[in-house]
């Protein structure tokens, strides 16, 4: 009766195993059995990065060992407490198995618990350090259950721990994970060197565009203010016509009030008068048009100069120049 109380114990501890406490099915490919750097290839790890599985994996040992240690002891304190006898009823074996399943799957129920929060402070700690470099790291759950990458980490324990006996050096256990130093970060260490010393390009550049506008409307003030100087001058000129013409207006009324006058005074001189009047009429007439050549004159002669062509041709020019500064700057500023 204890050989069967013993092989039921037996079979109850086989089903309460866990999938990774059983042993990997061998692979049937022939050369699954490798060395160290084959293992690594297949796995697309560096060095380093081995190193740190490897220090993962024997972590990983050394708490699958206290599990079945702890596992071993219940089924010792049952034989120790509860064998003492030669026969056991049917009843009897099955509240001991009751017993013996109830503390069993506490222990392994705890041990997995505990191995899922310890994968999740490797992975926080693997997140942590891609986050410091703003970068996002993505993880397949498919790949997890991929039975031939659990057969290669099964060949790849056994050629560490198993065949080679080796100790772990100094370089394998380290209290955390090291930095990011190599590999990508180096990558976007440049990149973003080269960003920076473009963008400094740009600053660069903009200033001296700035520089330029702020000198163009500067010359254009200046070009302006020449121009209403030169209008004004202008503008005087035609005051003065305007004033000599008011003043032979004046004196054309005081000749006919005059005429008037003397028209009143004597009929005699009236015919003198008349024609004297027809004559001043006609000499007003054409003071007038001599004045409206002279000031068309004037203001070709102006136009003509070389001054006034040469301050039209550089406020072209200036305009220009503004309007393609303009354009161009349009090209640097943020869209609204």
């Amino acid at each position: 009766m204890r050989a069967a109380a013993n092989r039921s114990a037996a079979r109850a501890l086989a089903r309460l195993r866990s999938p990774w406490q059983r042993p990997a099915r061998r692979p049937d490919r022939p050369n699954c059995l490798l060395g160290r750097r084959v293992v690594m290839a297949e796995l697309g790890l560096n060095e380093h990065h081995q190193n740190e599985a490897i220090n993962y994996m024997r972590f990983a040992r050394f708490k699958r060992g206290l599990c079945l240690k702890t596992v071993d002891s219940c089924f010792q304190d049952l034989k120790d407490s509860r064998l003492v006898e030669e026969t056991f009823t049917v009843d009897e074996v099955a509240d001991m198995l009751d017993g013996l399943q109830t503390i069993v799957h506490s222990e392994v129920e705890s041990e997995l618990i505990n191995t899922t929060y310890t994968n999740v402070l490797l992975l926080r700690q693997l997140f942590s350090q891609a986050e410091k470099w703003y970068l996002k790291l993505q993880t397949d759950i498919s790949e997890l259950e991929n039975r031939e990458l659990l057969e290669q980490v099964a060949e790849f324990e056994k050629s560490e721990f198993t065949s080679s006996n080796k100790k772990p050096s100094a370089d394998l256990i380290k209290p955390k994970l090291a930095p990011i130093n190599e590999g990508g970060s180096e990558l976007l260490n440049k990149t973003v060197a080269c960003l920076q010393e473009e963008n400094e390009k740009l600053k660069t550049r903009l200033k001296t565009i700035e520089t330029q506008a702020t000198a163009a409307l500067d010359e254009k003030s200046r070009l302006e203010k020449s121009l209403k100087d030169l209008q004004m001058i202008q503008g005087d000129q035609k005051t003065g016509v305007n004033k000599d013409i008011g003043e032979l207006e004046n004196e054309v009324a005081a000749l006919k009030c005059q005429f008037e006058k003397t028209l009143n005074d004597s009929t005699a001189n009236q015919k003198f008068l008349e024609e004297n009047l027809v004559t001043t009429k006609h000499d007003l007439l054409k003071v007038q048009d001599q004045l409206s050549t002279a000031e068309k004159e004037l203001e070709k002669k102006f136009q003509q100069t070389a001054a006034y062509r040469n301050l039209k041709e550089i406020l072209t020019k200036k305009n220009e120049q503004i309007k393609d500064l303009r354009r161009r700057l349009s090209k640097y500023e943020p869209e609204d």
